[in-house]
């Protein structure tokens, strides 16, 4: 018996009237949408928000380190309800930490939210149609009963991120860094800073750092895809100067949409084409087709991994005006001074940042169990990539790897109420996609990146053929989940409390 389902003398059970309706875990970007849309469309629902941190806002929250922003434009990470009236289009992250605090208090939801209450399991009951959930709190447990579960906690892990370990790291004379973990304390001005890595996070930090640093130079194992954008959307601008705001951004929106929709299916379409038409934009913004080819031609195709976004080009800029550099090699070891490279360089450093990468969890590091059994989400088929097969009860809010994550977090939030609606409309409890054997299965993600490569064999599958298929298309998503039946004849719906079985159809 593991420690989630031991008798716990600290424990203490919610009593059986108070069962929540829908329990929310995570008061992050995804959370609040969730509840917002909850007390729009469905007031009737009883629901809380259990969050593990002391705080909201997750992602946003969270991460404190230099020039931390969002390289999805914000009026597709924004909510579809709560226009954006910022001026900037690539937001650093405490004006998007701002949105989401100002969402939650139009919601009055502080009432509704449970900080510092971690769920380390949850347990469905059959018997009961209701999951029981242990929660974490100051060192006790408690059980906290709901109808449904509603799992917006981030597809990463908040413990740690992915953490290579290098030969001589104890010499080392100065600092070593985490994005996840930024020391409030540290001054980089007049440092020499070493960033290693070369994804979105070293792409932020890189410019941001340069600021200030003596010189910053992002060691790469290999390069990625950067591609320039203005902070400043000019026809957002200029729609809301005639119209009202809500319409402009909604139209403004729908563009981003579009235009995202549509560079993502050329790239895919057309890759060799795509990929010229990059390197000559980073040719153009660094001044150099020489050095943009050795420090932007990655070994993938574009969007085998996301794209870089580098708002206004500052990293090309801190580039040409040699505040920053770029470095494509592997680390042999660290040195009292810095880094011995493979190719024989020694790169000197202050401080070192290991961007390395991020630490993926599934269903939020929760032990979930059916009527006791524990559940082996890698076995489970994805349902419109937001219910897992056999699971009865329980939503997850995925994004998208192309585009905004907040997308598919809407559409999820949407179809959620449309599904209790239905239910409530014709008397049932229970709502589970049964998997159909004929059904083949293929990786949940098709991303090469190296966070999506190391947790691929824990994530659940997708299927070959609709309703299985996790698109990356939200036009796709529109009709499977906006316009989709309920009803469709692989969503179970049932009006009573008998045991789920494990029948196929």
């Amino acid at each position: 018996m593991d420690d989630a389902a031991r008798p716990d003398p600290e424990r203490t059970t919610e009593p059986p009237g108070a069962a929540l309706d829908v329990l929310i875990v995570g008061a992050g970007l995804s959370g609040i949408g969730a509840a917002r849309h909850l007390q729009r469309r469905c007031p009737e629902q009883r629901f809380e928000i259990v969050e593990a941190r002391e705080r909201l806002g997750g992602t946003w929250d969270l991460f404190r380190y230099p020039g931390v922003r969002s390289d999805s434009d914000i009026y597709t990470l924004g909510y579809g309800f709560k226009p954006w009236t910022g001026r900037q289009a690539i937001t650093e992250g405490p004006a998007i930490l701002d949105y989401i605090r100002e969402t939650a208090e139009e919601g009055g939801l502080a009432a509704r939210i449970r900080y510092g209450h971690r769920v380390v399991g949850a347990d469905w009951s059959s018997e009961a149609a209701c999951w029981r959930v242990e929660l974490e709190a100051d060192g006790r447990r408690r059980q906290l009963n709901a109808r449904f579960l509603y799992l917006c906690c981030g597809y990463y892990s908040y413990a740690g991120g992915h953490r290579p370990s290098f030969e001589g790291e104890a010499e080392f004379r100065g600092t070593i860094a985490l994005p996840q973990f930024w020391p409030a304390e540290l001054d980089h001005a007049g440092q020499r800073v070493v960033v290693i890595g070369s994804g979105a996070t070293a792409v932020t930090l890189v410019p941001a750092m340069a600021r200030t640093a003596a010189h910053v130079t992002m060691l790469q194992r290999s390069p990625s895809y950067v591609v320039s954008r203005p902070s400043v959307d000019a026809i957002a601008q200029g729609l809301r100067r005639v119209m009202p705001e809500a319409w402009a951004y909604a139209l403004t929106r729908w563009k981003n949409v579009a235009i995202t929709s549509f560079y993502y299916r050329l790239a895919r379409r057309r890759p060799g084409l795509f990929k010229q038409r990059l390197q000559q934009l980073a040719a153009a913004a660094l001044g150099s087709a020489e050095q943009a080819a050795a420090a932007f031609t990655p070994r993938y195709e574009p969007w085998d991994q996301r794209l870089c976004v580098a708002p206004d080009g500052d990293l090309f800029q801190a580039l040409r005006e040699s505040r920053a550099s770029i470095v494509t090699d592997t680390i042999e070891r660290f040195t009292p001074g810095g880094l011995r490279l493979a190719g024989g360089r020694e790169l000197a450093a202050d401080i070192v940042v290991m961007a390395t990468g991020l630490k993926l969890n599934v269903l939020g590091d929760i032990a979930v169990r059916i009527d006791g059994r524990p559940l082996d989400a890698s076995a489970q088929m994805a349902y419109k990539g937001m219910m897992l097969s056999e699971v009865p009860n329980m939503v997850m809010a995925f994004g998208y790897t192309n585009a905004s994550w907040t997308l598919k977090a809407d559409l999820t939030a949407a179809w959620v109420c449309r599904l209790l609606r239905h239910m409530r409309r014709h008397g049932q409890r229970i709502a589970v996609p049964r998997r159909d054997p004929s059904v083949a299965s293929e990786p949940f993600l098709s991303f090469s990146s190296g966070y999506v490569q190391r947790a691929l064999a824990a994530l659940p599958k997708q299927g070959n053929r609709r309703p299985w298929q996790v698109h990356q298309n939200y036009f796709a998503d529109l009709r499977a989940i906006r316009w989709g039946r309920i009803a469709d004849g692989v969503l179970q719906l049932s009006p009573d409390a008998q045991p789920i079985k494990e029948k196929r159809r």
